[in-house]
């Protein structure tokens, strides 16, 4: 079973989740907690892109 074909997909899951989350914190926003969302949301990025990244990078060897 390959590792990186279940961790890719993973990422990208805490991705969507990470931006889901600073976009409900940038909505809600009291003017007190942008660098949270500043965080939130470039880990989002930052895992997506790495989720992919892995997906695309992963071969078929059956």
């Amino acid at each position: 079973m390959n590792l990186k074909r279940i961790f890719g997909p993973l990422l990208i899951i805490l991705g969507i989740v990470g931006l889901i989350y600073g976009a409900i914190l940038f909505m809600n926003d009291d003017g007190g907690e942008w660098k949270t969302i500043l965080v939130m949301c470039i880990l989002g990025i930052v895992f997506f892109i790495s989720g992919l990244g892995l997906i695309q990078g992963t071969q078929d060897k059956s």
